[in-house]
């Protein structure tokens, strides 16, 4: 049986695209699952250098700690990452179908910008992951909203690829992909700010089709882990059995809930069904 293609995507940088890609990795691992990684982002490579920190990280302590297949997706030449050749695209093609073949789930990181590489994994993913930061500079990457009327106006450019991408796979029979939308950096106070993302967000899902699920709060721990590779989910075995704090104890419960929404989505959760929105 073929695995499952998780594809994490934001047109938009600094969103956590990397951070949620490792982690849901590892928990993967975790699980006792086949794991491939696949950095298209070729330019940052944020999540190659992440495993690069495990794998030294590993050699370090000279123990074997859980790894990913892991592989680089084609080389861009050029300042242009949107600018890619056919041969490329064939090629990431087949990185993409080979290792789905080989694992039990697949995790693509994408580049923080519109390209042919990422337009390719949004359109073979069976799961989609946006990440989002908890303001409406990043809410823009899914929809335009009108502060004033109070109303979502439009999807993004962003939110239209994903949605004629979903309108391809059904009209081909396959199953569209199902969207979830991470709400990063979440503040813990509840302001006026908050409750109008969390009208904005709840407005969009029901209008363009995607499930909201709460992502990870604003903590350095996640910044630090990366320097060693590690993930929050490592902590426990890293920290030689001592008791982690209460921040990291919600920092993994915050991981867990999100695998848990994977597991929903490959069990075949409800899918929300888009509406074309007009102006």
């Amino acid at each position: 049986m073929a695995g499952q293609i998780i594809v994490v995507g934001n047109e938009k940088g600094g969103c956590g695209k990397s951070t949620t890609a490792m982690h849901l990795i590892v928990g993967l691992l975790h699980c006792g699952k086949r794991v491939a990684s696949i950095d298209l982002d070729v330019r940052q490579s944020s999540l190659s250098r992440y495993i690069a920190n495990r794998r030294d990280y590993s050699s370090a302590i000279g123990k074997d700690i859980p790894m990913p297949e892991h592989y680089s997706g084609p080389s861009v030449t050029g300042d242009d990452q949107s600018i890619i050749s056919e041969q490329s695209i064939e090629r990431a093609t087949f990185l993409i179908e080979g290792a789905r073949i080989n694992h039990d789930a697949v995790i693509i990181d994408t580049p923080g910008s519109d390209s042919e590489l990422s337009r390719l994994a949004h359109s073979m993913a069976d799961t989609l992951i946006t990440p989002v930061n908890d303001s409406f500079v990043d809410l823009d990457v899914l929809g335009h909203i009108d502060a004033q009327k109070k109303t979502v106006i439009g999807p993004s450019a962003y939110s239209e690829m994903i949605l004629d991408q979903r309108l391809k796979k059904k009209d081909k029979g396959e199953q569209p992909a199902d969207w979830i939308v991470l709400r990063n950096r979440i503040s813990s106070l509840d302001s006026h700010n908050a409750r109008d993302v969390d009208w904005a967000l709840g407005e969009m899902s029901r209008r363009i089709g995607f499930r909201v699920v709460l992502g990870f709060s604003e903590r350095v721990i996640f910044r630090e882990l990366f320097l060693v590779g590690l993930t929050i989910l490592d902590l426990k075995e890293a920290s030689s059995g001592a008791p982690l704090s209460p921040s990291h104890l919600a920092a993994r419960k915050e991981v867990l809930s999100l695998l848990q929404s994977i597991h929903s989505s490959k069990a075949g959760v409800q899918k929300t069904q888009p509406v074309i929105m007009t102006a």
